[in-house]
């Protein structure tokens, strides 16, 4: 093989592929942007479908995400009548909170599960407290029961999407990669979508809140028992010294032809004897610190942009329109979605840096909206029109960018030796912020007005699209190597 063969990674050799979008155009033949392996064979770009399979079983602890977030959405009120806690706001708070407060722990464990026992057996553990949690808080007799299962169910949200943004980079192709990446926020969408659903009957059919949550139970059984048949990362087994078991389960996810030159890229930057070095004093002091402070700050403006205050508080905007919890929250949970599948098909076409600054310039446009219809400039049936309008703009312009891209783009833009717990110490940081944000909106709500308050998270939005276009690095088709290099300190 010649050297230039041996230097092209499969990573290379994705971003390569096409321009053009759509899976379909992906394997189509590109002329003279196809490739050649060491032997002068024309061996083209991996096909995408290798891989796209192994990406929709990890999206599953995303759906699991996405579900446990809003199954209380609708029975929030049947579960505070049975179980005796009905009109304490603090009780009712408290069932959503904890989640929180145990996913902000599974965060901070997620990079070490990850590395410690692999991307695959981490996915299948963070199931594990998912089917046990759900279980004790469909089974609950009291108040802490229930608060020990959302617990034990936060744990199991925090390290799963965590988990399953670094095996969705590390499995895909470049050219393709942030397409897939956008298959977890997708699978959020649904999750959400799926509890709204299911949880229509709760108000009329007394216990029914307990079906909503043993109905999670089935998904987190899938999850553990499909990861069980799916491939690991080959930059974690090479990372441990594995190259044998990397190289092949490259072979399963590229094909053949591009085993070769996978491994020879991957070995320019990961060394497997590297494995034991890691100290967490370098995210904070060595040279990852800049990468870890521009990701804990996109997660940070990710949820001071208010957006998790919209997803719970939002029927009580629309029921102020007149329209009923049950069509608010579906309406939330469409323009979520419409907006992800957008972000799906745009990633890699216009690339992540693109879409960070157009979905927040949207999200600042919709608080204009929020603002304007809080002010005397209006009548109040116009307002109540703009606040609505508004709401649903910027959750889908949420949906279109802030929401996925932030998690692809720190699972690409960290080196492998350190991309697990470099996450992890992020997706920490979102979730610190974004307890605070549900925890204190009501109070603000009622203490500063809707006014100042949007015009708050409009200015968070706003100072966002300044920071990402001072300090965000496009990764767009580059392979993880080619990324690493770039981020490298200069001398």
């Amino acid at each position: 093989m010649s050297m230039r063969g041996r230097h092209l990674d499969a990573n290379s050799m994705y971003k390569r592929g096409t321009r053009e979008h759509g899976f379909d155009a992906l394997d189509k033949e590109q002329g003279p942007e196809r490739l050649l392996n060491g032997m002068g064979k024309d061996v083209g770009v991996p096909s995408w479908k290798h891989s796209l399979r192994h990406v929709l079983v990890a999206t599953l602890s995303s759906f699991l995400y996405g579900y446990h977030l809003g199954v209380v959405n609708e029975t929030l009120e049947s579960i505070s009548r049975d179980l005796g806690f009905h009109g304490n706001t603090m009780a009712e708070g408290l069932v959503v909170s904890t989640c929180l407060g145990g996913a902000f722990v599974g965060s901070l464990f997620s990079g070490l599960i990850a590395d410690g026992v692999g991307r695959r057996r981490a996915l299948q553990l963070c199931a594990l407290p998912m089917i046990i949690g759900a279980s004790m808080s469909a089974a609950a007799k009291s108040l802490w029961a229930m608060l020990l299962g959302r617990l034990f169910v936060g744990t199991g949200m925090g390290i799963g999407p965590a988990v399953a943004a670094l095996y969705v980079t590390e499995v895909s192709p470049a050219y393709v990669r942030g397409t897939h990446g956008s298959f977890t926020q997708i699978a959020t969408g649904l999750g959400l979508m799926g509890s709204l659903f299911i949880g229509f009957p709760a108000k009329a059919i007394e216990g029914w809140w307990r079906i909503c949550f043993w109905a999670s139970v089935a998904p987190a059984a899938i999850l553990a028992l499909f990861m069980e048949f799916s491939v690991e990362s080959p930059y974690w087994l090479f990372k441990r010294g594995r190259a044998a078991d990397a190289e092949a389960e490259f072979e399963k996810l590229l094909g053949g032809p591009y085993v070769k030159s996978a491994m020879a890229e991957l070995s320019k930057s990961d060394r497997g004897d590297e494995a034991d070095t890691f100290k967490f004093s370098e995210l904070l002091y060595g040279h990852h610190r800049k990468v870890v402070f521009i990701g804990s700050t996109l997660f940070a403006l990710q949820q001071l942009s208010g957006i998790n205050a919209v997803f719970y508080f939002s029927s009580t905007v629309f029921e102020t329109a007149g329209v009923p919890s049950e069509s608010a929250n579906m309406c939330v949970g469409i323009a979520n979605l419409l907006g992800s599948f957008v972000a799906m098909i745009l990633m890699d076409r216009l690339g992540r840096k693109v879409l960070l600054i157009g979905s927040f310039s949207g999200m600042v446009v919709a608080m204009f909206l929020q603002i304007t219809s809080a002010t005397s400039l209006v009548s109040r049936g116009s307002g109540v029109y703009l606040s609505v309008g508004g709401m649903l703009l910027f959750v889908l312009t949420f949906a279109i960018g802030a929401g996925p891209v932030p998690s692809i783009l720190l699972s690409e833009m960290f080196p492998g030796r350190v991309r697990a717990n470099a996450v992890s110490v992020c997706m920490a940081f979102h979730w610190i912020v974004n307890f605070f944000v549900g925890l204190f909106f009501l109070r603000l709500l009622e203490q500063i007005g809707p006014l100042v308050l949007n015009s708050i998270f409009g200015a968070f939005c706003l100072l966002a699209v300044l920071f990402i276009k001072k300090n965000v690095l496009e990764t767009k088709g580059k392979s993880l190597q080619e990324i690493e290099i770039a981020l490298l300190p200069s001398e």
